[in-house]
């Protein structure tokens, strides 16, 4: 297994904080390895990847528009040749989307002429205690197929979580059979490196493997489409739509500058929305502002190419509504 490349897959529901994980293992990353992360995002856009560092020795590829496990299937496979080939990677890490079922990338890493190159090691799910009290994910079958694939499962937002729920989470996994090798507790998304470096069980098997690409693959309307260099004032919008969730994302020109204090209370405010991602030019500064439900934090990134959002809801939003209200936060020039 020498010649073969390590490979993990990094699940765990929408806005556990995989994204925040990842790059914690980034800063552990040795300064002469090279490492490859491939980023999935349901929506349209593609966040992500503006809140990851741009490093030596680290190669980012980003597939949005759908799950990599079903609707993007033949794009997982390009993608992952195109970047084995093109990176010469010594480690690779894969982020599903929250909304992804591990099963199909698990297949793909398995089959063909993959199984002869990548070698997949323990994967790793986060949760967020809090998600216990939302019967909707509980009960959410790509939620459950995320802890019965898992080889190893990480608490994390534990700062966010009342003990009891930290102690719910704790016995509720513990009597998970076959038992996980690990249970870990993370602050911050951060858990030791060395944990990539587990075995994987291959006698782990999904409860609900059809599910996911009977409710999620989108219909050729709402396949992903090329984005185009928006202009200013004329922001360009993607939306995406799932049996279960609806996505809408927006570029903005990267001359454009967002006033701060408005677009915090913009976002805030917006109702309906699971979760919103976002990389906005504040000044001579790009932010990430990233929200989970009524939760949300922000932070400084490299990231300058552009301004752009996503919105996932369970069901559609007044998205020109929502346009506009963007656009106000823009400052006048």
């Amino acid at each position: 297994m020498a010649d073969k490349i390590p490979v993990n897959i990094i699940t765990g529901f929408l806005g556990v904080g995989k994204t925040t994980a990842i790059n914690a293992l980034l800063a552990q990353k040795p300064a002469d390895e090279r490492w490859a992360v491939l980023v999935n995002e349901f929506g349209q856009i593609g966040v992500d990847k503006a809140a990851m560092p741009d490093a030596d020795g680290l190669h980012i590829k980003e597939l949005a528009g759908g799950c990599i496990c079903c609707a993007l299937g033949p794009a997982l496979r390009a993608g992952l040749a195109t970047l084995i080939r093109s990176a010469k990677p010594q480690r690779l890490i894969i982020e599903p989307t929250g909304l992804g079922h591990p099963e199909g990338i698990i297949d793909t890493l398995q089959s063909g002429s993959f199984k002869d190159v990548l070698d997949l090691r323990a994967i790793i799910c986060l949760l967020d205690p809090q998600l216990l009290e939302d019967p909707r994910v509980m009960t959410h079958e790509t939620f459950q197929d995320q802890l019965n694939l898992a080889d190893i499962v990480v608490l994390n937002k534990l700062d966010l979580a009342s003990p009891a729920l930290v102690d719910k989470a704790l016995q509720g996994l513990e009597g998970l059979f076959p038992p996980k090798q690990r249970i870990e507790k993370a602050s911050q998304g951060r858990f030791p490196i060395e944990l990539l470096d587990l075995i994987r069980d291959d006698t782990l098997a999904a409860q609900f493997p059809d599910s996911h690409s009977q409710q999620q693959s989108p219909s050729p309307a709402t396949a992903p489409q090329p984005l185009l260099l928006p202009e200013a004032g004329q922001p360009i919008r993607r939306i995406g739509q799932g049996t279960d969730f609806v996505s809408c994302g927006w570029v903005f020109h990267r001359d454009e500058v967002f006033d701060y204090d408005r677009l915090e209370i913009a976002l805030n405010n917006l109702e309906g929305a699971l979760r919103i991602k976002g990389a906005f030019r504040i000044g001579y500064v790009w932010v990430f502002y990233n929200r989970v439900l009524e939760q949300h934090d922000i932070d400084k990134i490299a990231w300058r190419r552009d301004s752009r959002v996503e919105i996932i809801a369970r069901q559609a939003l007044d998205w020109d509504l929502i346009e506009r209200q963007l656009q106000s936060c823009i400052e006048s020039r």
